[in-house]
C-alpha cells in the first residue's frame, strides 16, 4: 500500500451501533450513498455485528435487502461487514455449513470485505469463516481482538497475527472494542506487527475514554494502513473518533489520506439530521458522548454498561453499580482473562452482576457462564485454574477441541422449518441466527404482502444456499 493513509467509514454502521442502539434505517442511509461513494473510502463498513438483528427485531427491515439496496447505491467503494466467527451474528456456536452459507450468501449480496474475529482469540473459531470468506472471493479481514491483561503482551498479539496471516488473511485488524488500546502502545504494536506480518493493518478503536483520536495519530505515525473513523454528527464517545478531524489533521503530511473535506462536510450535513431525528425518537443518549476513563480501570465497552445499567434497575439495585464494576475485572481473571467483547462482555457482565446481587460469589451461576468456563465458547487466554473450573461446571466434562466439531451440519434441517414463511434463500440464514425474531418478521412481511405489491423486489431474487 502507498504510504497515504486509508479510511475506513463506520457511519452506516458501527456509528450507530455504538451510539444509538443501532437504530439507523436503510431510508436514513441513502440519500447520502452517492456523495459518500465519491469520497474515496478504502471501504464503508455498512454490516453486520448487530445490525442484521436491529433490522428485522426493531425496524422491520429485511437486512438482506438493506445489504442489496446499499450495494447498488454504493457501486465505487468496498462495502464491509463484521462477522463473529463460529458465532456468525448470532450469540452461540453455527455448523460449519451455515457458516459457509452465510459467508457466501453475504458476499453474493454484496459484501467485499469480512471482518471476522472471535471474542476469545481462540484462531480454531475462525477457521472456517476464513476459508469461506476467501472461498467466495471477499477480502479477508481478520481481526486480534485487542484487551490488556498479565497473559495479553506485544508479543502475544504478534504471534497471533502471524498465525492469521498463516491462515490466509489479507489484512489483520486491531479491534479495539473498548478504547483500551493507548496512544503509545499503539505506536509500540503498529510496530512490532509491521515488522513481522507482510499484510496491511488496519487500526479500529472507539472514543469512549477519550484517546481514541491520539491512538489514531500515533498508530499513523507507526505505519498503519488503515483505520475506521466516523463521520462527525455520530463520531466519538463510545463510537469511532471523527473522520473529518483525522483527514484535516494529516493534510499536507506523508500520511495524507487525499480524502476531502468538502464531500464529507456535505454527507455529515445529512447525518446530522439522522442524528437528530434519532435523538428525539430517544434512542440516541447524548450520555453515549461522555468521556469515560472508567473503560481504562475496568476494560468495560460502552454497550456493555448501558447493558449493566438495565440489569440493575430490573433488580432495584442501581446503587450497586460500582460494585459490579468492580466485580467485573475479578470474574474476567477467573475465567481466564477473556477479551471483553460480544458475547464474552455480556457472560462476564451478568455474572459479576449475579456475584454482587446474591452477596455471594458464584452461588448463582448462569449457563452461559457455565458454557464459557467449560470451554464451549473456545480456550480462554490463560488456562482456567482446575478447582475454579470444577467449583463451576461440577463434573462435566471440560472441552478442549474446536467447539464446533460437536455440531453436525444443521442447513437441511434449518430449510424446511423455514419453507412456511421463506421467500428468498437468505431466509433460512436469517432464521438459522433469530428464529423467533425472523419468524415474527417473517409474519410481519407476510401481511405487509412483500414483493407483492411492488415494496421490495426480494421475491424475484431466489436463490439456492
Amino acid at each position: 500500500m502507498a504510504n497515504k493513509l486509508y479510511i475506513t467509514d463506520t457511519i452506516l454502521r458501527d456509528a450507530h451501533q455504538s451510539q444509538a442502539a443501532t437504530r439507523m434505517r436503510v431510508e436514513d442511509m441513502l440519500p447520502a450513498c452517492e456523495i459518500l461513494d465519491n469520497i474515496g473510502y478504502w471501504s464503508l463498513e455498512c454490516w453486520g455485528g448487530a445490525t442484521f438483528d436491529s433490522c428485522m427485531r426493531f425496524l422491520n427491515e429485511d437486512p438482506w435487502e438493506r445489504l442489496r439496496k446499499l450495494k447498488a447505491a454504493l457501486p465505487k467503494t468496498r462495502l464491509q461487514m463484521l462477522f463473529r466467527g463460529q458465532n456468525i451474528l448470532g450469540y452461540k456456536h453455527y455448523a460449519d455449513d451455515v457458516v459457509d452459507a452465510f459467508c457466501r450468501k453475504s458476499i453474493e449480496n454484496g459484501i467485499d470485505v469480512v471482518r471476522v474475529f472471535d471474542a476469545l482469540n481462540d484462531v480454531r473459531n475462525l477457521e472456517q469463516a476464513m476459508k469461506s470468506i476467501k472461498k467466495y472471493g471477499a477480502i479477508c479481514e481478520a481481526a486480534i481482538s485487542y484487551t490488556t491483561s498479565p497473559v495479553h503482551s506485544i508479543d502475544y498479539f504478534v504471534k497471533l497475527a502471524k498465525t492469521l496471516e498463516q491462515m490466509g488473511a489479507d489484512v489483520i485488524c486491531i479491534k479495539d472494542m473498548a478504547n483500551l488500546l493507548l496512544p503509545m502502545d499503539a505506536y509500540r504494536l503498529v510496530k512490532k506487527l509491521k515488522e513481522n506480518v507482510s499484510c496491511p493493518i488496519h487500526l479500529h478503536t472507539h472514543n469512549t475514554s477519550g484517546t481514541g483520536d491520539m491512538t489514531n495519530l500515533m498508530a499513523a505515525q507507526a505505519g498503519v494502513d488503515i483505520v475506521d473513523t466516523a463521520l462527525s454528527p455520530l463520531a466519538n464517545g463510545t463510537a469511532q473518533p471523527s473522520t473529518e478531524a483525522l483527514v484535516a489533521t494529516l493534510k499536507g503530511t506523508d500520511r495524507d489520506t487525499g480524502l476531502d473535506l468538502n464531500l464529507m462536510s456535505q454527507a455529515a450535513v445529512h447525518f446530522r439530521g439522522v442524528a437528530n431525528k434519532l435523538k428525539a425518537e430517544g434512542s440516541l443518549d447524548p450520555k453515549v458522548l461522555n468521556v469515560d476513563t472508567n473503560t481504562l480501570l475496568y476494560q468495560v465497552p460502552g454497550g456493555m454498561l448501558s447493558n449493566l445499567l438495565s440489569q440493575l434497575k430490573q433488580a432495584n439495585a442501581e446503587d450497586k453499580f460500582y460494585e459490579v464494576l468492580a466485580e467485573i475485572p475479578r470474574v474476567r481473571k477467573d475465567c481466564g482473562y477473556p477479551p471483553l467483547v460480544t458475547p464474552t462482555s455480556q457472560i462476564v457482565g451478568t455474572q459479576a452482576v449475579f456475584n454482587v446481587i446474591m452477596g455471594e460469589r458464584y452461588k448463582t451461576v448462569t449457563k452461559e457462564f457455565k458454557g464459557l468456563v467449560r470451554g464451549e465458547y473456545g480456550k480462554s487466554p490463560m488456562p482456567i485454574k482446575p478447582d475454579f473450573q470444577k467449583k463451576i461446571i461440577g463434573d462435566a466434562e471440560a472441552i478442549t477441541y474446536r467447539p464446533a466439531d460437536d455440531l453436525a451440519p444443521e442447513l437441511e434441517k434449518l430449510r424446511e422449518e423455514v419453507k412456511p414463511w421463506a421467500i428468498q434463500d437468505e431466509d433460512v440464514l436469517s432464521y438459522a441466527l433469530f428464529p423467533q425474531v425472523a419468524t415474527k418478521f417473517f409474519e410481519w412481511r407476510k401481511n405487509q404482502q412483500y414483493g407483492v405489491d411492488g415494496t421490495a423486489d426480494a421475491a424475484n431474487k431466489i436463490h439456492t444456499v
